[in-house]
């Protein structure tokens, strides 16, 4: 489709899989059903259990209703409230943020965050520069009262609309709404400078990380994993180094599903969780369009391989 090899793609990304949502009136609420639909399960809990969800997406079904009210639909969950979060790739990140003061206050009990993004729909594919980067895919987890003292500890959001230059979506909004003339310019597709982006990822996620880990007094050797925004593997491998972790201590799933923008955090966690002990030190880190980004502190609650075996043997 376009002037690439698979070499050109892996030494730059390091992206040998993605995933795209095919079919006839599918979109990103297909996907974060799904992946709350198999948390769950995986959790034990039922649709009527959830008291709030909370979906972060920059590719909704709709301009409205939000992704959130289809997902809850789909699923059985409500009549609950439910809406959707927009920080592009930090989407994540901002609406765990927003999920743990509704925890903290007492105003809910169990709430299901969303990560999903169907890029396929706003990716164009005669563009070498952002079509081998992105991917489809959703992911969910659930935030609750802890009973055990673990759990979200520290969170912080930032962001700069002077960037929105280097990475946006150039027609579709209010600003420029859709019209014949903005298709026939391909204006409705991402539009990324990649050496500006890749420069202020790097900086703001490290940035970010290390603020969060000064104001917890935490060191290096203290984080047992990193958990960042799967964006690219070099700016992975640089916010490693820059944070003074090894690599077997960060997340990586970017290989198998690229950049899935809102997704790709929770994407980690699933993919993950086997290996997560109760009482892991983890940060979480994202950068965005807009510019966006954020972090989290967080103590993971339960033994993870205990919890996927349990879930082996009711499925």
């Amino acid at each position: 489709m376009v002037d690439t090899s698979d070499a050109w793609i892996v030494e730059r990304t390091g992206i040998t899989e993605r995933r795209i949502l095919k079919g006839e009136g599918l979109g990103t609420s297909h996907m974060g059903a799904e992946a709350v639909r198999r948390l769950l399960e995986r959790t034990g809990n039922k649709p009527s259990d959830i008291d709030l969800l909370i979906c972060a997406t920059t590719t909704p079904d709709f301009v409205f209703p939000s992704t959130a009210n289809l997902i809850c639909d789909m699923v059985g969950v409500g009549p609950v409230g439910s809406f959707d979060v927009q920080a592009a790739c930090s989407g994540f990140i901002y609406a765990v943020t927003i999920a743990s003061q509704f925890i903290a206050t007492g105003q809910c009990k169990k709430i299901v965050v969303v990560g999903a993004d169907k890029m396929s729909a706003i990716i164009d594919y005669t563009d070498r520069a952002t079509c081998v980067i992105f991917g489809d895919g959703a992911g969910a987890v659930l935030i609750e009262a802890s009973e055990n003292g673990e759990g979200i500890l520290d969170t912080l959001i930032r962001s700069d609309g002077s960037g929105m230059i280097h990475l946006h979506q150039k027609a579709g909004g209010s600003r420029l709404p859709p019209s014949a003339e903005t298709v026939a310019k391909r204006m409705h597709y991402v539009h990324q400078e990649g050496a500006a982006v890749y420069k202020f990822a790097i900086a703001k996620m490290a940035e970010v990380s290390q603020e969060i880990m000064s104001r917890n007094n935490l060191r290096a050797e203290m984080i047992n994993w990193l958990v960042p925004h799967q964006a690219n593997k070099r700016i992975i491998e640089s916010t490693a180094e820059r944070m003074g972790l090894p690599m077997d201590r960060v997340m990586m799933v970017i290989q198998k599903y690229g950049n899935t923008t809102a997704a790709t955090i929770p994407l980690c966690l699933w993919d993950y969780e086997a290996k997560l002990k109760t009482g892991d030190r983890m940060i979480l880190a994202a950068f965005g369009g807009g510019f966006t980004w954020g972090a989290a502190y967080l103590t993971w609650a339960y033994d993870g391989a205990a919890r996927v075996r349990s879930a082996k043997a009711a499925g």
